[in-house]
């Protein structure tokens, strides 16, 4: 029977800060866009016309607490 060994793990470099940085704020815009959607878009402030963004995120908002009715 024959043994393989495997080769030695290299130890994480870390990530600087100046590539995450963009990936911060990408995802943080995002996040925000999200939140619009599921809390505020319907009446006045509302982007997208009829009630269609507003019926499919409806569960989302009463889970995450955003009244509705």
């Amino acid at each position: 029977m024959t043994t393989s060994t495997l080769p030695p793990v290299s130890a994480a470099s870390p990530i600087p800060v100046k590539s995450l940085l963009p990936w911060a704020v990408f995802g943080t815009l995002l996040f925000a866009l999200l939140l619009y959607f599921v809390g505020a878009e319907q009446g006045a402030t509302s982007l997208v016309s009829g009630h269609m963004v507003h019926e499919f995120v409806h569960d989302g908002r009463h889970l995450l607490g955003f009244p509705c009715h």
